[in-house]
């Protein structure tokens, strides 16, 4: 493979290596930032995989990152970092483990992990559907733009009732819908990568309006199935925008119409102003 043209795996590009006492290397790919930052939710891959290491050294034996909440103190760079990991409890059913991702000295990303282990199956009670969205024939691929670089790795179609923004137009309704597809090569969606798909959507700031730069502070993940099929079914939607922060949500559905993951992020964000 090409490390130069060839995007790697999410598998490949979220890998860590041992280090001893804890710490762990990575090196954090191109293919997997937003405006030449890696990407949140491809770091909440990095953090997991960290965390399921240490985890296991300690005697977890635990299989999935169930949930996950990361601090984006200040945007890593691509290239070599390191993960220090403090496991806090191994338990027989969830385990917990605190991450720190440090470049030059300093603590860039924090993640607290629950780890556990999820089960094939449907879930017993459902009390969200799966929402709405057009046909994949109908939706529009969104390439991302030169500062996107994810959009080399997810296959994005999004609905154009929700994508109004992607031709000009603006919406009063802070909401994107469509379908994600994992286009890295591998065999597609799994419990890990769904920490990647929480974070892959464009900000539902766009319809109302707001410019590309939309930096996440906080982000949360649930990963709560094991996803089944190609595509996943995604809505992301704004609660709130006040004093210059987003509150946004986002709920992921496989192709049996089981709720997989869902998230929720605060994020600044900014809307052009106009003499």
């Amino acid at each position: 493979m090409d490390a130069e043209s060839s995007p790697p795996t999410l598998r490949e590009a979220a890998a860590v290596d041992p280090l001893g006492n804890g710490r762990f290397s990575v090196e954090l790919s191109r293919f997997y930032t937003v405006m030449n930052h890696p990407n949140g939710g491809y770091l909440q891959v990095v953090m997991a995989n960290a965390a399921l290491a240490a985890a296991a050294l300690d005697g977890s034996t635990h299989l999935h990152a169930t949930a996950i909440t990361t601090n984006y103190i200040g945007a890593p760079s691509v290239g070599s970092a390191v993960l220090e990991t403090r496991v806090r409890k191994v338990g027989r059913g969830v385990s917990y483990v605190h991450v720190e991702l440090i470049q030059d000295d300093t603590v860039t990303t924090e993640s607290l992990v629950t780890v556990g282990t999820l089960h094939d199956g449907p879930a017993r009670y459902l009390g969200v559907s799966a929402p709405a969205v057009a046909p994949l024939s109908s939706c529009r691929r969104s390439t991302g733009g030169d500062d996107v670089n994810i959009a080399r790795v997810v296959d994005l179609r999004m609905d154009p009732d929700f994508s109004g923004w992607s031709v000009g137009k603006t919406s009063d309704v802070g909401e994107v819908r469509g379908w994600l597809r994992l286009d890295d090569g591998s065999a597609g969606w799994d419990a890990s990568g769904l920490l990647f798909a929480s974070d892959a959507l464009p900000p539902a700031t766009f319809p109302l309006g707001s410019s590309g730069w939309v930096p996440t502070l906080q982000l949360t993940s649930y990963v709560r199935r094991i996803p089944v099929g190609e595509w996943l079914r995604a809505r992301q939607w704004c609660l709130v925008v006040a004093d210059g922060l987003v509150d946004e949500r986002c709920e992921l559905f496989d192709e049996r119409g089981e709720l997989v993951a869902s998230s929720s992020q605060l994020a600044m964000v900014r809307f052009p102003t106009h003499s």
